[in-house]
């Protein structure tokens, strides 16, 4: 894939210069601050007792597979590797991308704190015992199995898949479809590695929704009326009317 030439170059950014036009969009960088802050304090102040415990049929006919680590552990690299693609090439993406990640964060925040919620899906012993699955323990060690209702893991992919879907540089089919199946596999990564039931899954994607229109669906909205308004009054000064 051959990268076009940045529109922020970062080569010639100072702090002092983060309020200019090229570098204005920096400043949602905070966002990630943030996001991992209210995370430890969710998880430090929510009291266990309070916990309810997400489950449905679909997770006991869903089996554990640790290869699924693999697409797991992209959801890392697949939100990272586009946030930094649209701060270079497309700040406006980039800056609505931002804003998606804040309203759907908040919204998963106030159900983790209205709702706390946790799951019992994890396996007492792995099946088989590779280097996979010696590393889905480690990730067991670290992430807690609380706060999982809506998966925030499927609302970091979706949020990336719609930025790259609204990305010159990346809406092509040939690139969008690789990325589509990606989002897909990493969704269902969290199913088979047991770090979330079907319940979370599902929960994320209204949050998810919400957060498109406010801010996609809203710039097609004005285009159209900008796009109708210009219509109208290029016909009014030539005096064409239907």
């Amino acid at each position: 894939m051959k990268f076009p030439k940045p529109v922020t170059d970062l080569r010639g950014f100072r702090l002092g210069r983060i309020n200019e036009p090229q570098y204005r969009h920096l400043w949602w960088l905070l966002f990630w601050p943030v996001y991992l802050l209210r995370y430890f304090l969710i998880e430090l102040f929510n009291p266990a007792q309070s916990y309810h415990v997400m489950h449905c049929v679909l997770d006991d006919r869903i089996p554990f597979h640790e290869i699924f680590l693999i697409f797991y552990v992209c959801w890392y690299f697949f939100i990272v590797g586009i946030h930094l693609y649209c701060l270079l090439y497309d700040p406006d993406t980039f800056r609505r991308y931002s804003k998606f990640l804040c309203i759907s964060i908040t919204m998963s925040t106030a159900i983790f704190l209205l709702y706390p919620s946790c799951q019992n899906l994890r396996p007492a012993e792995f099946p088989r015992d590779n280097l996979l699955s010696r590393a889905v323990g480690l990730i067991y060690a670290m992430d807690t199995s609380t706060n999982v209702f809506p998966s925030e893991h499927v609302i970091g992919a979706l949020a990336a898949l719609a930025a790259a879907a609204h990305t010159k540089g990346l809406c092509k089919p040939g690139r969008l479809l690789p990325l589509t199946v990606l989002t897909v596999l990493i969704c269902v990564s969290t199913l088979f590695l047991k770090q979330h039931s079907a319940l979370d899954v599902l929960g994320a994607l209204p949050i998810c929704t919400i957060s498109y229109l406010l801010c996609y669906e809203k710039r097609g909205y004005h285009e159209h009326l900008s796009c109708r308004y210009r219509y109208r009054l290029h016909n009014r000064k030539t005096g064409y009317s239907q």
